[in-house]
């Protein structure tokens, strides 16, 4: 699940490999919040893909 928490530790980080560098602790921190967004985000998305239906459309003939 997707929280502000998870959103602000995974910015949180980010920005302090960018300013100052990460421990090998934050670094691993950071690849496990970083998979559980992702790990969220297709959980979000799975439902509605599996909505989705594929329509087919008639094309317009033309006789040259």
């Amino acid at each position: 699940m997707i929280t502000k928490e998870l959103i602000a530790r995974i910015n949180y980080l980010a920005k302090k490999k960018k300013e100052e560098g990460l421990t090998k602790e934050e670094e691993q921190e950071q690849a496990e919040v970083r998979r559980q967004y992702i790990e969220g985000i297709k959980a979000q998305l799975r439902p509605l893909l599996e909505d989705c239906k594929q329509v087919k459309t008639k094309k317009a003939h033309t006789d040259g």
